[in-house]
């Protein structure tokens, strides 16, 4: 293998790193064979030039060789996320998906973790409902067989990611790791529906989904938030069209900004979210659930549904009260 400085010296070249190489790195920086200011470098020349398709599917390979393995029993499910770093402070809009896409009658794994930048990310919402996350794949399967959604809280899952953390924080800006989270889901969904903040994140992602070769939808709000926001018009790239929507086709009107913040803490965003699951959210907040609820459930069925009908299907799945069963089952299975 080449040494940090020969890859470094090649970067300072502009040249680019294969998908062997990066996996190579990512497993020497879990066996602490660089020093931190060679990271530092080479994380800041990959953010500097824009990081390649290859060059991050290596992180990814590395970063799923050297964590804990999700082998779940069950055929095809998916994962509702977002890359996070909108600046936007959204209520747990891809989280309340998951269990409406759930309580619908389809299979969820569910990565997250605690909020990097806004009041309440996947993991706070769920462990302030009295939730233990796990590691344990029976605990695991038993949870997505028996209530249709598992949720796995992506720090025991990636080992390399407490190795470049202190890193991270420190350079304070975004790096190539902001983007690894998405795509380390550890069970490894044939399924995932993707909300990215820009379409430079589109473009970048729709090739790596290519590569990685499962179904998939990228979802982003032209007015710069990652997810559907309903706020104006949205683009959605899938393995079978690429299109831009207006709220109004889908049966909505435009969204308030201030109809989507998570509130001042973790509390007022718990309370969005019960509030959600129950039916008594603001129509708005209730809308963009189903919205982004809707286009998962389109790529779970191959692009065979159209999209109203996938609305009909997650408004139904509100309406009859299953998505709040679906989630009362999953806090008994893992409180």
């Amino acid at each position: 293998m080449q040494t940090m400085k020969d890859i470094l010296n090649r970067m300072l070249n502009h040249e680019e790193l294969t998908r062997e190489e990066t996996k190579d790195i990512l497993i020497g920086i879990t066996k602490s064979e660089f020093p931190n200011e060679q990271i530092t470098a080479l994380l800041t020349a990959l953010q500097m030039r824009g990081i390649t398709v290859d060059e991050l599917l290596g992180f990814r390979d590395g970063i799923l060789e050297t964590g804990v393995p999700v082998p779940l029993d069950c055929d095809r499910y998916i994962d509702v996320v977002g890359t996070g770093g909108d600046r936007k402070n959204t209520f747990n809009i891809s989280t309340t998906s998951c269990f409406v896409i759930a309580g619908a009658g389809y299979k969820v794994a569910k990565h997250g973790n605690y909020a990097a930048t806004s009041t309440s990310g996947a993991s706070n919402v769920i462990a302030n409902h009295g939730v233990t996350f796990t590691d344990d794949i029976d605990k695991l399967n038993r949870c997505i067989n028996e209530c249709g959604i598992v949720y796995l809280h992506a720090q025991l899952f990636a080992n390399a990611m407490k190795f470049v953390g202190p890193i991270r924080k420190a350079l304070q800006f975004p790096t190539c790791f902001n983007l690894l989270g998405p795509i380390v889901n550890p069970s490894k969904p044939q399924c995932q529906l993707l909300g990215v903040a820009n379409l430079d994140q589109m473009r970048l992602y729709n090739n790596v989904y290519q590569k990685i070769g499962i179904d998939y939808g990228i979802v982003n709000s032209i007015d710069g938030y990652d997810e559907i926001s309903l706020t104006g018009d949205f683009k959605v790239t899938t393995n079978n069209y690429e299109r831009i929507f207006k709220p109004s086709d889908l049966g909505f009107g435009i969204t308030k900004p201030e109809e989507l913040r998570a509130g001042a803490d973790e509390k007022e965003a718990k309370e969005i979210f019960d509030n959600l699951l129950a039916n008594t959210a603001l129509p708005a907040q209730k809308n963009v659930v189903l919205a982004n609820a809707a286009f998962g459930i389109q790529v779970l069925e191959k692009g065979k549904k159209d999209i109203e009908e996938c609305v009909e299907i997650a408004r139904e799945s509100i309406d009859s009260g299953r998505a709040l069963a679906t989630f009362k089952k999953f806090v008994e299975l893992n409180s």
